[in-house]
């Protein structure tokens, strides 16, 4: 079990740019379906990223390194890439060459705890995710150790549609899952877990792997997410929860911590949106890319002025 006192605990984000030279003809090159083509998976017209580690400044000091984990020779413009405490981390040197260019974010997910050097502990950050507030690590572990895991309202697919052809990838993976954990702890329903930093043990991460060695590898080897696909992100708490090293977190109370707004083009809704963030205080914020093929430039321009308000202080990463 993890003590709240327990430490280094190091931070762990994944970027991507695809307006990066040669990154939008590399992915046309390989993709397949309007699913690997989706733009909201690889966009970043917001610079979230950059608000993401001024967030980390701002309310969790305690963090150790820093790792940003991305595509070779992606580095964000703003960054201040040779700061102390800071450390770019590319693909290649997580994945074999045979399993890259990867454009699967199951797939990177699953190597991250192979990072040289990296915490045993350490939280894992989509880079559309902002801390909100002051946290510690007990925000992440409860007293008896054991990590917290915050549920939403609504169910994941269950196992029985994992090879359904009308679900998203994202949802048909949940269900292939759900298939794993009901086969290994019998069947049941499990909530989505909330869309916020996920604190990670390597310990028990590799233990998951082994125990689960041919749907990793299968991840490994999808350049985008395929079919029998599992998300390690709802694959790992679940995983806690089963073998009793995990407490769950009831949904009324997760979505007071871990505020979720899909950014659309519709600007009166992405107002409201947004402001609702002052009146919860959530702990964490995400505000993931639904902007789809066009994004709106007004709620483009609505978030950024959001973002530089909330989080107005460089962090000390940014050049």
């Amino acid at each position: 079990m993890i003590s709240p006192a327990d430490a280094p605990v190091d931070a762990v984000f994944t970027w991507v740019d695809d307006t990066w030279p040669g990154y939008a003809a590399t992915l046309a090159r390989y993709a397949q379906t309007g699913h690997d083509r989706n733009p909201n998976r690889t966009r970043d017209n917001l610079d979230m990223l950059k608000y993401g580690l001024r967030s980390l400044a701002a309310y969790a000091p305690w963090i150790g390194r820093v790792f940003l984990v991305t595509a070779r020779p992606q580095v964000p413009a703003w960054l201040a890439a040779g700061r102390p405490g800071l450390a770019i981390i590319h693909h290649d040197e997580l994945m074999p060459a045979e399993q890259l260019p990867t454009f699967n974010s199951f797939a990177i997910v699953s190597a991250l705890h192979r990072i040289p050097g990296l915490s045993r502990r350490f939280l894992y950050f989509e880079d559309d995710m902002l801390l909100a507030r002051p946290l510690g690590l007990d925000h992440f572990v409860d007293g008896d150790g054991r990590i917290r895991v915050l549920c939403r309202f609504r169910t994941s697919r269950p196992a029985r549609l994992r090879g359904s052809e009308r679900l998203s990838p994202w949802n048909a993976a949940l269900a292939a899952s759900n298939h794993l954990l009901d086969e290994a702890f019998g069947p049941r329903r499990r909530p989505e877990v909330g869309h916020r930093p996920l604190l990670i043990d390597r310990a028990y991460w590799e233990e998951m792997e082994r125990r689960w060695p041919e749907p990793f590898a299968l991840i490994r080897a999808s350049r985008f997410r395929a079919p029998g696909n599992v998300a390690p992100e709802h694959l790992y708490p679940h995983y806690l929860l089963a073998t009793g090293r995990a407490r769950a977190v009831s949904a009324f109370r997760s979505f007071r911590i871990a505020y979720y707004h899909g950014l659309q083009n519709v600007l009166p809704w992405s107002w409201w949106c947004l402001a609702v963030t002052r009146l919860l205080r959530p702990s964490t914020i995400a505000l993931n890319d639904g902007f789809g093929a066009r994004p709106n430039p007004r709620v483009v321009a609505l978030a950024r002025r959001f973002l530089e308000r909330r989080y107005p202080v460089k962090s000390p990463f940014e050049a």
